[in-house]
């Protein structure tokens, strides 16, 4: 799965994998608003890297948890959504806005194989000081560079320099950002 080649999600090791995923995601997201440690412990148990200072709002969605990194000083707002069949790696300092989605998982375009079962996930790498507005999408296998902003609603479906600000359907760079 991680190699990027085609994998079924059907995998008993996989399904046992997303079943305690969803276990934690179902408390983390029942938890009450002045539970912050709590919460943190939860996001300690389920992600593969959880940055000092980062903070996740529920509600959060993801596949696996262990696959997402998230660096220092992160903010996740509410209702996001990190498929992470592949690795998530957020630098520090990244912003996701509400309701970004995040995929790595996607399926192959021959359609036996897809009939099958059969699937395939590609990294996703955010640099460090991205902000990704409210309802973005990013594509498997993007990577953003570090400082770029990303619009409310655009879909990012190839690699986005640093220091500019992008957006649309596709996402396009619109001007360059002064360097940090």
């Amino acid at each position: 799965m991680l190699t990027g080649e085609l994998y079924n999600a059907e995998d008993p090791h996989l399904q046992a994998a997303h079943l305690d995923a969803q276990a934690l995601l179902a408390t983390f997201n029942a938890t009450p608003a002045d539970a912050a440690e709590k919460r943190q412990a939860l996001l300690l148990a389920l992600f593969g890297g959880f940055g000092v200072g980062s903070v996740v709002r529920p509600t959060l969605r993801c596949d696996y948890g262990f696959n997402i990194t998230l660096g220092k000083r992160c903010f996740v707002n509410y209702d996001c959504v990190l498929l992470d069949c592949n690795r998530i790696t957020l630098g520090d300092e990244v912003q996701l806005a509400p309701a970004v989605h995040i995929y790595t998982a996607t399926h192959p375009l021959e359609p036996i194989q897809r009939r099958a079962g059969l699937e395939y996930a590609l990294p996703v790498a955010i640099a460090d000081g991205v902000w990704l507005g409210g309802g973005a999408i990013v594509c498997p296998g993007v990577s953003i560079g570090e400082n770029t902003v990303v619009g409310a609603g655009s879909v990012v479906t190839r690699d986005l320099p640093a220091n500019v600000v992008a957006a649309g359907n596709p996402c396009r760079v619109i001007r360059p950002l002064p360097h940090a």
